[in-house]
């Protein structure tokens, strides 16, 4: 049966929209929500995993980085991801620890403070919390720790009493504690908020890495640097388990394989850079030193205090962590 020429270039036409309706539905898009400005080195290793996913899926998924809190703030990402208004997304994981101490492990002051400790500590963690954030859909991909953590300050700070009354910006719950025990008075300010926090006054300190304090230009309104190493928290990067679920098994295959990627090399940036960001705050001209012997003393026995009070919060679950990762160093 011959069809009129007319009618077969409808169909011709019919069929290749068809095929382009296949293609366009193969094809999968991912909102990332990230705290974190572009030139930060969590989200540059977040924009290569993304690159990477694309490549090793030809195009079938696609993600879209969206930095600096742009989309979503850094304590509504949990959320946006857990119920479909994005993706996969960041967090810093004791960003959670209002909701189980648990998270809260990674910044309990001086239990690990080098690289090497930082990973035997999520060696010993990571299976309690991927069972908990699978409780809300979520899937951990990967984790990368921040460089250690310091103490910043517009003054010169000799013992704990100097921090009596001051503002300093909290990032968690655990941070907020450590702050009260100092004397200080926490204000949570999330990453993205901090340069404008700092430069009117909101707070006077802050208590985090050489990363955040070089990406936000510490040294316009702070002078001093103390490098008291307390903790390394982690970042992670999720997804929602019913998104992951929903890719064919080649695309979650290449998912996972840039996420193994994306750890390794993150950690790895993460300790190459931690001396280069000190180098820039001096560079600025902060007074970049260890703390005095006094208040690196009294910071201790906040950490000894803040472990007791840790693995108390965190029940038999927090302390067979914590047995795990002492026999591990």
């Amino acid at each position: 049966m011959r069809f009129p020429r007319p009618l077969v270039k409808v169909i011709a036409t019919s069929l290749v929209g068809l095929g382009l309706a296949a293609v366009a539905h193969a094809q999968t898009a991912w909102d990332m929500p990230t705290p974190y400005p572009a030139n930060n080195f969590h989200t540059e290793n977040i924009q290569q995993f993304a690159k990477e996913v694309d490549e090793a899926t030809g195009g079938k998924l696609k993600i879209t980085v969206h930095a600096n809190g742009s989309l979503f703030k850094a304590n509504e990402i949990k959320r946006a991801v857990q119920s479909g208004q994005a993706q996969i997304g960041e967090l810093i994981i004791s960003g959670l620890a209002n909701e189980d101490a648990l998270y809260a492990l990674d910044t309990v002051p001086f239990l690990a403070t080098g690289y090497a400790d930082s990973k035997k500590l999520w060696q010993a963690s990571k299976a309690a919390v991927e069972a908990r954030l699978a409780k809300n859909g979520l899937k951990i991909l990967y984790s990368v720790a921040w460089p250690p953590q310091g103490l910043y300050s517009m003054t010169e700070l000799k013992t704990i009493g100097d921090l009596k009354g001051m503002k300093i910006r909290s990032y968690s719950p655990t941070v907020a504690r450590m702050i009260e025990l100092m004397g200080g008075q926490p204000v949570t300010v999330q990453a993205a908020d901090l340069t404008q926090a700092l430069s009117t006054g909101v707070v006077s300190a802050n208590l985090t890495s050489s990363a955040t304090g070089y990406d936000t230009k510490s040294w316009e309104n702070l002078s001093h640097y103390y490098d008291i190493q307390a903790w390394l928290p982690k970042n992670i990067v999720f997804v929602s388990k019913k998104a992951f679920d929903a890719l064919d098994q080649s695309s979650r295959d290449a998912l996972l394989k840039a996420a193994a990627a994306a750890e390794e090399r993150g950690w790895k940036v993460s300790e190459e850079k931690t001396a280069w960001y000190i180098d820039q705050l001096k560079a600025n001209k902060m007074k970049v030193q260890p703390a005095p012997e006094a208040l690196q003393a009294e910071l201790l026995k906040v950490g000894e205090k803040m472990t007791a009070e840790w693995v108390e919060k965190a029940g038999p679950d927090g302390q067979a962590i914590l047995d795990a990762y002492r026999k591990l160093k």
